[in-house]
This record gives structure tokens, sequence and C-alpha cells, in this order.
């Protein structure tokens, strides 16, 4: 069995189970053939990302009970789309991105400086440090 690894060349961290995430919804930003999307960026829900969303016609912020998904709001982590954070970056709103827990094939498509630009900072909201890679290079796929 494969392990996914993330921007780091570690072990790809979930990136939520509360609201569970995931093209597979286990909590992971895996790289899964079958995802048109890609979705295997994790990244920290803003308001000015939401409203983005919604206005590009995907809006993550009403239920959808039918598809058990709860709604997000800000300060949820989520695995988005290469594609929608991309177009978000461009509009100057993307997320705050989760590195730890986005998959490392986000490297065939965006440079490492711009995901360092948007590294999300675990301290900002309550978390420490103390588990984030022990690197700071980017592994390679």
């Amino acid at each position: 069995m494969t392990t996914d690894r993330n921007v780091y060349g570690t072990d790809l961290e979930p990136c939520s189970t509360d609201p569970s995430t995931g093209f597979l919804r286990d909590g992971c930003c895996r790289r899964v053939e079958s995802d048109r999307g890609r979705h295997e960026i994790c990244a920290v829900m803003t308001e000015e990302f939401l409203r983005f969303s919604s206005a590009q016609g995907n809006d993550l912020v009403t239920p959808k009970p039918e598809f058990e998904f709860p709604g997000l709001e800000s300060g949820d982590r989520w695995c988005l789309c290469l594609g929608r954070w991309l177009e978000a970056e461009e509009a100057g709103c993307a997320p705050p991105v989760v590195l730890e827990a986005t998959h490392e094939a986000v490297l065939r498509d965006v440079e490492p400086d711009l995901l360092r630009e948007y590294e999300y900072e675990r301290g900002e909201h309550g978390g420490g440090d103390a588990d984030k890679a022990s690197t700071d290079g980017f592994g390679t796929e």
C-alpha cells in the first residue's frame, strides 16, 4: 500500500473530519485518479473565499443534507479543488493552506513559493507548531 505524501514529502496529515472532507470523505486531501476536480489542497475557509466560491457557482455555505454536506463557515478546513484555489489566488482571495495536509501532487501545478505565501499558521488560531513538519523544504514526486 502506498502512503500519501504531503508537499513536504512526509505522511499526509488529515485535513478535517468535522466536517468530513476529501474526495473520499475520509478527512484527507488525497490524490484520487477518478477525482477530476483534484480535491488536494487543504484550506482554511475564510468569509472572503466562501463569498468568492459562491459567486463562481459553488455555494459551500448552504447545508445540503441529501449529500451529507453540513455547509462550511469561516475557520473550517476543507479539501479544495486545485483549480478553484488557483482561481481564488488569481482573484486575490485564496484561503490559507495547511501544507502538512495538502497532497504533494499540487506541486505539479503550484510553485512551492506560492504555497508558502498562503501557509496557514496554526498558532494564529490556538494551535501549536509542535506537529509541523521538521523540514522547510518541499518534497518531490
